[in-house]
């Protein structure tokens, strides 16, 4: 018996072509929620950029790829930072190396410095363009739980070797969110899972990039949408449809989460 659904944001919940969340999800997420399934918003999203899913009744949040687990009514679960001497490096290699970076906040993301790969990420996700700002004087605040670099996976791999206290993910080509090293989506799934006493073997995890491959893996039932990456697509137990072609909705009814057509 499903008790717990946690859903990916971009390329699970919202469209890369319409930028909205489908109707058909909605309905359906609705009535999972109306039968007793809590529901969850696993992303690298922070907790404050979920304008988009205002029509869905969930109950938390796992944002910042499971750096920060917060509930509907704002209360803070779990926390986890960017050590100081992590973010120092990461600067260094930045300048050294001239990738743009980026620190995701509640109140914003925020580079040091705007280039061409910036603004295209910005396109993808029909966000405005980040503001390019002092990170140190951003970073001295101590809530930084999430950063961005905008590389390439070759690149990637080579500064990611120089920041051993660090892991990254991407569900992007173009940039890689970087958080603390042994947190990820798996974490804040079982963390927001465990607050209401629900088993994984419970729990229906949807996703379609990397950065859900571990909570794809870590779920009862991890179902990967049609236009996921191949990393998401083999962690799956499960492949639906795309975002675009009514994949949640038909996931949930051929598990039984909600009835399906001509169900009594």
């Amino acid at each position: 018996m499903i008790r717990a659904v946690f859903l990916d944001v971009d390329g699970t919940l919202i469209s890369f072509r319409t930028h909205e969340v489908p109707a058909s999800a909605v309905e359906a997420l609705r009535r999972a929620h109306d039968g007793g399934v809590r529901l969850f918003i696993a992303t690298g999203r922070a907790v404050t950029d979920l304008e988009p899913l205002a029509p869905i009744p969930y109950d938390g949040v796992v944002a910042l790829n499971g750096c920060e687990c917060v509930m509907n009514d704002g209360e803070v679960v779990t926390r986890h930072p960017i050590p100081r001497e992590a973010f120092e490096r990461a600067m260094e290699l930045s300048e050294a190396w001239n990738f743009p970076m980026a620190l995701e906040l509640n109140d914003g993301i925020f580079v040091n410095r705007v280039t061409p790969v910036v603004e295209e990420l910005s396109r993808l996700i029909a966000h405005p363009i980040p503001q390019a700002v002092d990170l140190r004087r951003l970073f001295d605040r101590g809530d930084c739980c999430q950063m961005c670099f905008y590389i390439d996976p070759e690149l990637e791999k080579r500064v990611m070797e120089q920041l051993p206290s660090l892991s990254s993910s991407r569900w992007c080509p173009i940039f890689a969110d970087v958080n603390l090293r042994g947190i990820d989506k798996a974490t804040g799934v079982t963390e927001l899972a465990g607050r209401f006493g629900i088993a994984l073997s419970e729990v229906m995890t949807f996703g379609d990039g990397g950065n859900d491959v571990p909570m794809l893996r870590a779920a009862g039932i991890g179902v990967a949408m049609g236009n996921g990456c191949a990393e998401a697509l083999e962690a799956a137990d499960w492949v639906t449809a795309s975002v675009d072609d009514d994949g949640i909705r038909r996931a949930l009814e051929h598990f039984g989460v909600i009835a399906g057509p001509g169900a009594e």
